[in-house]
Formats: structure tokens, C-alpha cells, sequence
């Protein structure tokens, strides 16, 4: 399709009707194809509409950091999603399984911010200074994807199939260099796990990309924005219990419960 105004508004439109019916991307199931930036314009669209109707981003989310899975997906570059007001959950939160597709989990960790981010190339560095507090969360995932490989444009336009966060206790940012390990628990059991992560280079290495993504788009992060800085491993579909933890030895836990 030619994704010109009128075309764009339609399958934005579609879009979100899908996503509030837990039934997300129909259009692709049906054939539809775009190209990574066609898939940022659609993003951007049905955020627009989200805004339009009462809710509100309060971060975003950084993908794909890993180059295989951006491979995988199709892309040459890292991905990102909003974070929304309606969908960010403390630590504990019981949560209706039935409000997500092929609900799938990854374990990763979040920052906020104490002030604007810089966009200027000559003072980027000083973005950790900027650096509130860092977090464990849970985040959660529609993971459901149409058609064949790749999927990048997909991805994209699907919000990077971000359907929320759960966050842990807030946590003053560390010294240089400190490791801690993070687990991904279900039902009591760890389905995935990474040691001898180092602050910051393995929790940072997205957000530059984030802000000059953002900027691209007319967009920056600002102080108080929630930041999800990339996980280290697929999301994975929940237990039959539904029960998922998130542990650190550095930042503390945080778990949900779907049921």
C-alpha cells in the first residue's frame, strides 16, 4: 500500500482499534507490508490518537540492542516505543492475562531522568549526570508478530510490541563499573539469567541512539521520563501459573501476576 495522509490515519486508526481488542496487527495477517520508516509514521500516528483520546507517555522503550536480533528483525538500527501513563504497574500488580496477546516477559532494567537529556553531540557524556534513579522491571509484551520474516517494520509500528512495565523500588544510580546479575523467574523457576552486567556500559549502550531517534522525530527526553534501557534476552511467554520475577543482586526485585 501507499501509505500517503489518508491511508496513514486509516490503518492508524485500525491499529488501535486491534490493540484495545487484544487482537494487535490484523493488517499485517492480511498482507500488509511497510518499510521501517513507514513503520515509525505509523507508530507516531496511533500514539497521536492515544494522546488525542486522554492518555499519556511518561518514557520510552529501547529494543533490538542486540545486533543478531536486529538482524533477525531486519534492521540496521536499535528500536524504540512509547511507554504509557495507563500501562505503568508497581511491583505486585495482579494483572487480567486476558488483556494481552501471547503475553511474553523480559527482564531488564529502567532509568528516569533528573533533567532534560542533552541533544547536542558535545555534551552527551554528560547524560549520566542526568541519571535519577535505575530500576528492575518487568516488560511486558504482545508477542505477536504476522507474516513472514523479517519483521522489523512490524515491530515498529506495533509500539514495538511494548504492552506495559512493572517497576521495582527506585535505586540510587551506582558507582562505574559495578556488576550485578538479573534473572528472569517464572513460576518460581529461572527461565533466563545474565552475570557480570556493569554499570553503565551494559545498562547505557541504546540511549544516545534513543535521543538523536527522538529528536529525529521531533521529540527529546525530558526529566521524569521513564526509560527502559534494553533487555539481554528474547521475551518469553509466561508460565501457566503466571507468575514472573525480576531479580538483581544490585537493584533489588520486582514480580506481577497474570491471572
Amino acid at each position: 500500500m501507499t501509505l500517503d495522509d489518508a491511508s496513514l490515519t486509516t490503518l492508524a486508526r485500525r491499529m488501535l482499534s486491534d490493540y484495545d481488542r487484544t487482537e494487535p496487527g490484523t493488517a499485517f495477517a492480511e498482507g500488509l507490508r511497510l518499510t521501517p520508516p513507514e513503520g515509525w509514521r505509523v507508530q507516531a500516528a496511533v500514539a497521536a490518537l492515544r494522546e488525542a483520546r486522554g492518555e499519556r507517555v511518561v518514557g520510552y522503550k529501547i529494543g533490538c540492542i542486540d545486533l543478531g536480533n536486529r538482524q533477525r528483525m531486519g534492521l540496521d538500527h536499535p528500536a524504540c516505543g512509547r511507554i504509557w501513563s495507563s500501562e505503568l504497574y508497581e511491583t505486585g500488580a495482579l494483572l487480567p492475562r486476558a488483556k494481552y496477546a501471547n503475553p511474553a516477559m523480559e527482564a531488564e532494567f529502567a532509568i528516569t531522568l533528573a533533567g532534560d537529556f542533552p541533544s547536542d553531540e558535545a555534551v552527551k557524556d554528560a547524560g549520566i549526570s542526568l541519571i535519577e534513579a535505575i530500576y528492575p522491571v518487568i516488560e511486558i509484551h504482545n508477542l505477536v508478530l504476522h507474516g513472514d520474516a523479517p519483521h522489523g517494520a512490524q515491530l515498529l509500528a506495533n509500539n514495538a510490541i511494548n504492552a506495559g512495565v512493572v517497576r521495582g523500588a527506585a535505586v540510587a544510580p551506582p558507582q562505574i563499573g559495578q556488576p550485578t546479575d538479573l534473572k528472569l523467574i517464572f513460576d518460581g523457576e529461572t527461565v533466563d539469567e545474565w552475570d557480570g552486567l556493569r554499570w553503565p556500559a551494559d545498562m547505557l549502550q541504546g540511549i544516545d541512539w534513543l535521543a538523536d531517534q527522538l529528536a529525529a522525530q521531533g521529540l527529546s527526553l525530558k526529566q521524569g521520563d521513564l526509560i527502559l534501557t534494553g533487555a539481554f534476552g528474547p521475551p518469553l511467554p509466561i508460565g501457566p501459573e503466571g507468575r514472573v520475577d525480576v531479580t538483581s543482586s544490585a537493584y533489588g526485585d520486582v514480580s506481577a501476576t497474570f491471572a
